[in-house]
């Protein structure tokens, strides 16, 4: 067991005062976590109605009925409510006039911060010039933004009007961005003329320009200036700069209510089949959902610092904003996780006396094989909990974390996606740990594993599927009016079942293992292998930085399963290391999964 729970731990957990609170209100009472879930799951309807009363989502409107009748995708929730998720944001802001919305830092600055009350009049003012522009409800601002405090500022502004906000990062391509916002025909840009990566600097101005030239929707382009070196901003077409755009003297901001399915923003997914898909999410659905989960599952507390590693490319972006309802102040990082050396996240985690460090699985493991040891080197004291996505954090992570960053921190490995914006499966403060495995499914969340027949299975590796709608579930994909896109996506496997696309096993004491996901399966003369488990063995490999496998099947029925590898600093491939990585996956896999060539 990797970490078990104080009884201080759990009297003080949001869940436990969620747990009286049902008892005194509803008179329900649950012995622990997993009764908890099975009710949550069993009464959908009931369940997501006392997350709207017990976090006090303010309505507009009352609502006709929680949940229709209607199976996936068509379930709609809440109809007749209106809200605005921005408003949520500043409804239980810290009463304290001087108390940090946002810390942030970036490569060549030093940790800055940036008040409740700045943040609502920036707010404020971006608004008002949004409306001088004649930005309506419905319309579109797309971002090509660094992860700083004006994209945080931006998106606020954005939604809490009623328009659809969608950004990506500024290291994308033209080609990438163009792909994502030709498809939603943005009426207003907002982007950053530069950003640093590795100590460079990289100016985007040529790529704004080519990207208003191409979508003859953009009308206005809202320029921040981050160049070292300034440069007149009527270079880019129909630019104002961030400074213009800020410049009314408003303190407190408007917020339009919006029906509970009305679009909040638009997430894009990876791209590897075709075209991004633009997936579509609505303001009050992913508002209790982000209310429950950070609340239940990260168990963040007004007034704490939350922290995740994103750019503003990435759904974890999204999610680390809403930190902000539940009062805490969000921490941000522009750059390199690995600059001026590896150990600057961590240092981070000291100097903005983080609570709660969001990561990745893979620098979890960079951070193992360059034996770092951020435990001796910082004052870690603040930290209460790390937490893990992207892919499968293995055992080895979990005792990394135990033995060179804190003993005692409570390790939260979770996965979910850009689909749902949230986790289907992850952390709950009153569970042990297992090394290698996730604690549960999240509240709400009718998660299952399935086998090729659609028989729920335990203690096997399956299809990880969701049985039952979730408010958070997008309400549509942009530009597809039959449903056609978000149908084949999730509902063809198991028809009226979401299938998410993850090998999932879940435990006989209700614990998770994924296995990476199921459409990146390579099929190997009939034999499934799970890229995850090549990956995994190889990160027991020091002089491998990064690796990729594939498996082609050719024309006369053979396959060929090629190995790419990124050496680490000083190592170089040859005879020994590819002996040694045959073995490594020959031992910890299978004779299946060796490859090919290297």
């Amino acid at each position: 067991m990797f970490w078990t729970p104080s009884a201080e731990t759990k009297e003080n957990a949001n869940i436990t005062h969620y747990i009286k609170w049902l008892k005194t209100n509803y008179s329900l009472e649950f012995d622990g976590y997993q009764p908890l879930w099975e009710w949550s799951v069993s009464n959908p309807a009931l369940f997501w109605e006392t997350i709207l009363e017990y976090f006090e989502i303010k309505s507009y409107a009352p609502y006709t009925q929680v949940l229709s009748n209607d199976p996936m995708p068509h379930a709609r929730w809440f109809e007749g409510a209106t809200l605005n998720y921005a408003e949520h944001i500043f409804l239980k802001r810290p009463v304290n006039k001087s108390a940090v919305a946002i810390f942030y830092k970036t490569e060549d600055t030093s940790l800055q911060n940036l008040t409740w009350d700045e943040l609502e009049s920036k707010v404020a003012a971006l608004q008002q010039y949004f409306i001088r522009s004649g930005l309506q409800k419905g319309d579109r601002v797309a971002a090509y933004i660094s992860n700083i405090p004006e994209a945080t500022i931006a998106f606020l502004a954005t939604i809490s009007l009623g328009a659809i906000w969608s950004s990506c990062s500024p290291d994308f391509g033209v080609a990438s961005v163009l792909d994502r916002f030709r498809q939603i025909q943005p009426k207003i840009l907002i982007a950053v003329d530069a950003y640093r990566y590795g100590g460079k600097e990289f100016s985007r101005a040529a790529e704004i320009s080519q990207i208003a030239a191409a979508i003859p929707e953009i009308e206005r382009v809202v320029v921040i200036s981050k160049k070292s070196v300034a440069k007149s901003e009527t270079e880019i077409l129909k630019s104002v700069s961030w400074k213009q755009a800020i410049f009314s003297h408003v303190s407190k901001p408007i917020f339009e209510p919006l029906p509970f399915a009305h679009p909040i923003w638009i997430l894009f997914s990876s791209g590897t089949t075709g075209a991004p898909k633009a997936i579509t999410h609505a303001h009050g659905g992913v508002l209790l959902e982000h209310y429950k989960y950070l609340a239940f599952h990260n168990d963040v507390k007004p007034g704490e610092r939350f922290f995740w590693y994103s750019t503003t490319g990435w759904m974890m972006w999204n999610y680390t904003n809403a930190a902000l309802l539940l009062g805490a102040s969000i921490v941000l990082y522009d750059g390199s996780p690995a600059f001026p050396d590896m150990p600057a996240l961590w240092k981070l985690a000291d100097d903005a006396k983080i609570n709660h460090f969001g990561t990745s699985a893979p620098f979890i493991i960079a951070s193992m094989k360059a034996n770092e040891t951020p435990g001796k080197i910082f004052d870690l004291s603040a930290l209460r909990s790390i937490s893990s996505t992207g892919s499968p954090l293995p055992p080895e992570g979990f005792a990394y974390i135990k033995s060179h960053v804190k003993a005692d921190v409570w390790l939260v490995s979770m996965s979910g996606g850009t689909d749902v914006c949230t986790a289907f499966v992850g952390g709950v403060p009153i569970l042990p740990v297992y090394e290698g495995e996730i604690q549960c499914r999240a509240l709400g969340c009718d998660l299952d594993a399935f086998n090729d027949a659609g028989e729920s299975v335990r203690e096997e590796v399956g299809e990880m599927v969701v049985k039952k709608p979730t408010p958070s579930m997008p309400v549509f994909f942009w530009n597809d009016p039959t449903g056609e896109k978000y149908q084949s996506s999730y509902f063809e496997m198991f028809p009226r079942v979401w299938r998410h696309g993850d090998w999932v096993k879940i435990t006989n004491r209700n614990t998770l293992i994924i296995y990476g996901r199921s459409d990146a399966t390579l099929n190997r003369q009939g034999v499934r292998i799970g890229t995850a488990e090549i990956y995994r063995a190889l990160d027991q490999i020091a002089e491998i930085r990064d690796a990729l496998v594939v498996n082609l099947e050719l024309s006369d029925g053979e396959h060929f399963m090629p190995l790419f590898i990124t050496m680490a600093e000083d190592a170089r491939l040859d005879a020994a290391l590819k002996t040694n990585i045959r073995q490594t996956l020959k031992t910890f896999c299978s004779p299946r999964h060796v490859p090919d060539e290297i």
